[in-house]
Formats: structure tokens, sequence, C-alpha cells
């Protein structure tokens, strides 16, 4: 998708034609207009009843790889549409008719002639009646971090060399005939959410069924933690104080440890010198995204309360772990960052400290670059001729890596109404603002056009974190006085400083206590700037814990 200048009429002129083809198209079904399409079937043995989910068919020239496994934002061409109901047997088509919609072509029509390989993908839905009375179709993952094109139950189709030329009337036929089977073996009368790793002798795997998410969700829903112990525990009755750390689905073992000490970590944590301590990663991948961001939403559920009233507790309960404030603090970068100063914020009576590295946007006046508050648009800075394209990640140079509205419409091929999985922007969407009257999440923005809705806006302030300490400091300010930590680069590739920025600003002006803030920033640090390693962070946290 080319950069683009729009003056404000033109771009108003294009959300409008392509506002009535999203109108026209929105339940998924139309004739087909009888030119280039794809003929999709989902055999018997394969289903044995409808299925509802979001169908997509994926074009590549290369056959380096699977074409499912090729879609990115910079990736190849990949076309999607809501589908409901499917009965086995019975072909759907997906072309260039109504709610159809693609990335980085939004049509069929705009494929240019040629030989390519092509593959169908079916991201199976669950219906949801959950007990805010709503009830909305997502998929729900199962130990693959919400990542559609790799999760258990969804559908693939083998990969056909073809010809495709959208002027000419095709029908190319795909039959969806895999299914994907999850990674770790699922025990007897057990569930594939939040995987099955298995156990060692230092990396413990806990799950257990959340009573106030399955309450929520109208279903059975997990959540786990890894588990990784110091050396000597089975030889000790000690109790270990604990680092708990959050960020997008974690891979089965903290800080990739391994039995065999084959990399630097692992070698440094069984050292004699080494401190004592557990650390705990979290499992919480959920219908909208591969975390939850930790905290109680309206969309997905109480997982703030969820994490620290049943799964923190069970593994008090479980392991040797010091169960006060002063033997717990919490860590995290990017997502993980944000997590964990929400976490210190909304709950700040369990924890001793956090130390937050790059966090996502704390202050919505730089939600990366928009002002969800004032701005009129999120893709584009406007004036009265001209158009410019908000850029939503640099290079630490400087340049433009992809735009808003590119990353946006990325999302909106993947998945309508917030469901991409993969996104983003949607699941702050749906972790930061209310329900929509759909039951799905409110759009903040427009997801076309880039038009921001700003009583949308207004209802994220309780999420805006810079907001919630000020609003509260009186309460909060004599438990996090001393104990918040956060760094990010001054070029950070998502324009996070920002509101790090902003946060600092009031946390400078505090009284009753002052907020004594350690906040640091790196000179032409990117993304995953921090100011010391690993072995120092652990060290500085376990050296925090005390009575």
């Amino acid at each position: 998708m080319r950069t683009r200048l729009l003056s404000v009429l033109a771009i108003t002129a294009l959300a409008a034609v392509v506002l009535v083809g999203l109108a026209a198209g929105a339940s998924g079904s139309g004739p087909d207009d009888r030119s280039l399409s794809f003929k999709i079937t989902i055999p018997s043995g394969v289903a044995s009843a409808p299925l509802t989910g979001r169908a997509y068919v994926i074009v590549t020239r290369s056959d380096a790889d699977e074409p499912r496994f090729q879609i990115d934002t910079t990736g190849v061409p990949f076309f999607g549409k809501d589908v409901s109901a499917v009965r086995p047997g019975v072909p759907f088509t997906l072309g260039s008719g109504p709610g159809v919609y693609g990335y980085p072509v939004t049509s069929l029509r705009q494929l240019p002639a040629g030989d390519y390989f092509v593959q169908a993908f079916f991201n199976v839905y669950t219906k949801f009646d959950r007990s805010d009375g709503s009830v909305v179709w997502l998929h729900l993952p199962g130990g693959d971090g919400q990542d559609p094109f790799t999760s258990p139950g969804n559908l693939y189709s083998a990969v056909k060399r073809v010809h495709l030329d959208p002027a000419r009337a095709a029908n190319v036929r795909l039959v969806l005939d895999q299914v994907i089977e999850p990674e770790d073996p699922v025990p007897p009368g057990g569930t594939s959410q939040q995987g099955n790793p298995p156990d060692s002798v230092h990396v413990k795997h806990l799950k257990i069924r959340s009573e106030l998410l399955s309450a929520f969700w109208g279903r059975p829903i997990y959540i786990a933690a890894n588990v990784l112990l110091p050396e000597g525990y089975e030889a000790s009755a000690d109790r270990y104080p604990v680092v708990y750390q959050h960020g997008h689905y974690p891979g089965p073992s903290p800080y990739s440890f391994r039995e065999d000490l084959g990399n630097a970590f692992s070698k440094w944590w069984v050292k004699p010198d080494t401190p004592r301590m557990i650390v705990v990663t979290m499992r919480h991948e959920n219908p909208y995204y591969d975390d939850s961001y930790a905290v109680n939403s309206a969309n997905l559920g109480p997982y703030g309360d969820a994490i620290t009233q049943e799964l923190i507790p069970a593994i008090d309960a479980t392991y040797r772990t010091v169960a006060e404030r002063w033997g717990r603090t919490l860590t995290g970068g990017s997502t993980g960052g944000w997590e964990v100063l929400a976490q210190m914020i909304f709950y700040p009576q369990l924890y001793q400290g956090v130390w937050v590295f790059s966090p996502d946007p704390v202050d919505f006046r730089f939600h990366q670059l928009v002002n969800v508050y004032e701005d009129a648009n999120a893709y584009f800075n406007q004036s009265e001729w001209v158009g410019v394209p908000r850029p939503a990640s640099r290079s630490i140079s400087g340049d433009t890596r992809l735009t808003m509205e590119q990353e946006n419409h990325f999302e909106l091929a993947l998945g309508t109404s917030g469901r991409s999985g993969w996104g983003q922007w949607d699941i702050w969407q749906a972790v930061y603002g209310p329900q929509g009257a759909d039951g799905y999440p409110a759009p903040i923005w427009d997801k076309q056009t880039g038009a921001i809705d700003h009583a949308v806006a207004e209802a994220w302030r309780p999420m805006d974190l810079r907001i919630r300490l000020q609003d509260d400091w009186a309460t909060l300010g004599p438990q996090l006085a001393g104990r918040l930590h956060v760094f990010a680069g001054d070029d950070d590739n998502y324009f996070l400083n920002n509101a790090v920025e902003l946060l600092e600003q009031y946390l400078l002006t505090t009284s009753g206590p002052a907020a004594d803030a350690d906040i640091q920033y790196g000179p032409n640090g990117g993304h995953s700037w921090r100011p010391y390693d690993t072995y120092t962070l652990l060290t500085n946290m376990y050296d925090a814990m005390h009575p």
C-alpha cells in the first residue's frame, strides 16, 4: 500500500465509498461478481456440525513456506470473509463480492495476473453467552498464544499452484481438509487452553480453572503460570521471594532456562552466588489476544482479579513462596511493561516494587502518536488541504516502517469487530474501552478512515495510567512512593517514550508523598533499550525484597 497525501475532502470521499461497500457486505453474504473467486469446502469427515468463523485465501509467489506462514504486515496478499453456520460438504465462495476484505490489496480485482501458490484457511469461532447478556463469536485459543494460523482446531487446505487473472472469470476449488493439532499433548479430561508443557527439575507449570473468568465468559476458562525454581529448591525447606513477569504469551520456561545449561542464563541461575528466588511468567491467552493485559475490562472480563485472587494464591499454595507483599516484585517490557505498571497501580498492596521497560502507552494523549482525546483522525495529521500519514513504527534512524492506516487495515483483513487476534490496536481497544451495542469492543476509531470517536475515547480514561495516578495519588502515593522504576529508549520504535515523559512530568509534581520514581531514558535507544542486563535486573529486584 503506497503512502498517500490526501486532502481532507479526498479522505472523506474515500471513506464514504468504502463504508457503503462494507455496509453492503457486513454479513459476508450476497452474490459474487462472477469474476475470479475461490470455491471452498469443509469435508464432512473434518467437521460434523456447521462452523462459524473467518475464512481466508492466502496468495503468494513463493513456495518457501506455506502461504499461511507468510502472512505479516509486510507479507503476502490475503483476503478474509466472515462466514456463519457453514455446513460440511457444502461449498462457500470467497471472491470480490460483498464482505471480503484483503491486505495489502483490498480486493482480488487488484491482484496482478500471474502464477501463484494459494491456500485456504478457516479460523473457527466459538459462541460465548456471557454473563453480561451479550452473545459473541470469537476464537478460543489452545496454547498457541492466539495465533490463528497455528491454533488447534483451525482448518487449512493443501497448497495449490494456479494461474490467477482477476480479469477472467474463474473458480478455484480449495478443500479445508487439514486440522491443526495441539502442540502439547492434552491429558485425558484436560484442555489445550494455555498449553500443557512438560515439567522439568527447575521449571514447573501450574494451570487452574478460573471461576471468575468462567462465570464471565459462560464456559470454562483457564489461566496458567510457568514457575522457575531456584537451584537447591528440592533439598531445602526455605521459602523464596518471587519475581512476577508479564508480557505476551510466553515460552514454557522463564528466561528460556534449559536443564542442560545450554545458555548463559541457565548457567547463571544455578551458580552458588546467584540470589535464590522464584521467577514466574503468566499464561493468559484469551478470545481476543495472546494476553489479557492483567486488568479487569468490559470486553475481556476480570483478568486482573483472576490473576491476583486465584492464580497467585494457587502459586503460593503449591510452591514455597514468600506470600507477603515484601516478597513479590513485578517486571515486564512493552505490553508486559504496561501490564506490570497497571498491576502495581490497581493492586498496590500486593507488590514490593515494579521494574517497567518500554511500556505500552501510559498516557493516552500519546497513544503511540495519537491523542485520543483531541485528535480528529488516528491515521492522518490533517490540515485544510493535506493529510499527512501518521507513522505507527519507525527505525532508530527515523524511517517510517509502517503507517497507522496500514497496521489497522491489516487487522481489519484478519478480523472484523476487533477480532484480528494478532492486532495490537484491536487488543488496546478491547482492554481499554467499553463494549459496543453488538457486544464487541466499541471502536475507538473508524477502522477504515481513522476518524476518532471521542465518546469512546472518554470511556478509556479509567485505563489511562497517568490519570489513575493523578486522580488517586492521595491513596496510591503512600503505597507507590519509591517503588516505581520505569525505563525507555528515547527513540522508541513505537514512540512509547512520549507517554513515559508525560507520566514523568506528573510524577515530578507529586507531594504527600513525593513519587521518588526512578525513570531513565536511553540516548538513541529503541524499543528494547534497558539500562542493565537480566542478571542485574533480577539481582536488583531480589535486593528490593525484604521485610
